[in-house]
């Protein structure tokens, strides 16, 4: 979310601020209401700056996405922040076991060679290095990442 004046994205004290204002403002509507899914994610997202009180409305939020919209690929950017979020709290494993996932699929569903497959694989190399893996990210960057960004 950017600023209509100066185009910077949101970020700090004012993207929490907005965050708690969409939740609030859509709150209201029913469970099913894909913006207040979307507000929840908001709100997440806002929360990262605060890992341990975003985790738990990150998972919220990928609970509706999977109850009440079947869409893989917002699934998969649900599941990308909650490993992103899960990094921040030391929870490297349970973030690796997260970051394969979400990885695997957007090879199956989107291609080796797309920019978001292409951004998980680089998020799951860097959870391998927090938990020195170093032979399985070399060789994921080395025989798929490399080849798909030559490509691309």
């Amino acid at each position: 979310q950017k600023c209509f004046d100066c185009g910077q994205f949101f970020h700090g004290a004012v993207q929490l601020a907005l965050g708690w204002a969409c939740w609030k403002t859509y709150v209201g509507r029913a469970e099913t209401n894909g913006i207040r899914c979307n507000a929840l994610g908001a709100l997440g997202s806002a929360l990262l700056q605060q890992p341990e009180e975003a985790l738990p409305v990150l998972e919220a939020n990928l609970a509706l996405n999977r109850r009440y919209w079947s869409d893989e690929q917002s699934i998969l950017g649900a599941q990308t922040i909650i490993g992103g979020c899960l990094s921040q709290l030391g929870r490297d494993d349970e973030a690796l076991s997260l970051r394969r996932e979400v990885y695997a699929k957007g090879v199956a569903s989107l291609g080796v060679s797309h920019e978001d497959t292409l951004v998980d694989g680089n998020n799951l190399v860097i959870t391998l290095c927090a938990l020195q893996l170093w032979e399985e990210s070399k060789s994921l960057i080395r025989d798929q990442l490399l080849p798909a960004a030559r490509r691309s």
